[in-house]
């Protein structure tokens, strides 16, 4: 980034400071606070401040007006001392459960071939499903949502019960919401029922308990079930052979199976036929694999996290950090919603040394080879993702 593109964007960072209201998270004064400059030599993190240092005892939007920053932290620790230089010597009174969400990381999403538009759409199934996560199994009720401004999403638990978990805790977290080393056998509930007549010992029956990962694959089963015996048999078999290992004696002896012990599988009994327990186990593979959620691990795991505040401007996009209401997420278009007032209304000339495309606010902008004016928000875009640089009015 050339020196003229980068002060344009410092300059029109410390505007919308000056322009804009920040809630700090709560005990804001027990966190550690960061930024990153707008050094020509590369970024600069500047860190190891306390809320009183930064603010100075104004405002936090008075020190981002005049100090202009590419990037704001905040820590996800609570501290003694959040300005001390050291994590030593910060005394640590416990940490927001955070989980980040990138979509350079997703499965089956190339940074290479996929525009930044479906990126973040595949970013908001993957929240939808993590929040679903947090809420049905851990009772996460009221989390706090941030698109990130840039390629993903923050999620913020902060509860009492939570905060002192430790890293190995957290670890633990992680390995439940990425479905990660479950095995199907860890789910089922295995106990001794009567024999059968003139058999002398217990019998074991297996069934899938209502909570979990287990509902979940109870419930997956329950819904194909319906769905199988909906159809007629030749369309029933057929769609029980397209599961790996289930021939078609397979296919007919779990068909007649589930029409028999409908009322069984409905408790969650997969020992009715050792068909049926075949397509439980592949049933829960899918459930695993479509209802995790792919989060970036040492986010969770690190107390020590700095993580991006809601209000301020992302310098990689120039787009807003924002909260979002969980209620309003369905409508939430981060290509719209995150788009700064302060650089609405205006246009810009840029550069470009070869032509590139910018989705913002409903619109497709090309912006062609050469010198050209252009909406300021759609230039700031380009020029703060490294696409284009401000040409000379």
């Amino acid at each position: 980034m050339d020196g003229r593109t980068r002060e344009y964007l410092k300059g029109r960072f410390g505007d919308h400071y000056r322009r804009a209201t920040i809630s700090p998270p709560p005990a804001g004064n027990e966190r550690e606070w960061g930024y990153i400059t707008w050094g020509a030599g590369g970024t600069t993190m500047v860190r190891h401040n306390s809320f009183l240092d930064l603010a100075g005892g104004g405002s936090i939007e008075g020190f981002l007006a005049g100090e202009r920053p590419r990037h704001v932290y905040f820590s996800a620790g609570r501290y003694d001392d959040p300005g001390a230089g050291s994590m030593g010597q910060k005394g640590w009174r416990g940490s927001d459960l955070v989980f980040d969400l990138d979509a350079d990381h997703l499965p089956g999403v190339d940074p290479e071939t996929t525009s930044y538009e479906v990126m973040l759409d595949a970013c908001q199934d993957a929240l939808r499903r993590l929040l679903d996560l947090l809420e049905t199994d851990f009772g996460f009720n009221d989390p706090e949502i941030v698109f990130s401004g840039g390629r993903g999403y923050h999620v913020h638990v902060r509860r009492d019960d939570v905060a002192g978990l430790s890293r190995r805790a957290r670890r633990e977290i992680v390995e439940y919401v990425l479905g990660e080393g479950i095995e199907f056998g860890d789910i089922v509930s295995t106990r001794a029922v009567s024999g059968s007549a003139g058999r002398s010992s217990p019998a074991q029956k297996r069934t899938l308990p209502d909570g979990g990962w287990a509902g979940r694959t109870r419930r997956r089963l329950d819904e194909f079930v319906d769905d199988l015996l909906s159809m007629d048999e030749s369309e029933a078999i057929a769609r029980l052979r397209e599961f790996d290992g289930i021939g078609e004696g397979k296919a007919n002896a779990a068909l007649n199976a589930a029409r028999n012990n409908r009322e069984e599988l409905a408790r969650g009994n997969v020992d009715v036929h050792p068909a049926i327990h075949s397509v439980a186990r592949l049933l829960f593979s899918e459930v695993v694999r479509t209802q995790s959620a792919p989060i970036d691990e040492p986010v969770t795991t690190d107390i020590n996290r700095l993580i991006r505040l809601p209000g301020s401007l992302h310098g990689g996009t120039g787009l807003e950090v924002v909260r979002i209401d969980r209620a309003a997420l369905d409508g939430f278009d981060p290509l719209v919603d995150a788009v700064p007032d302060t650089f609405v209304g205006n246009e810009i000339r840029v550069y470009a040394s070869e032509a590139t495309t910018v989705d913002l606010r409903g619109e497709t902008f090309t912006i062609q080879e050469g010198v050209s004016s252009v909406p300021e928000y759609v230039g700031i875009f380009a020029m703060a993702r490294g696409h284009v640089s401000k040409a000379g009015e």
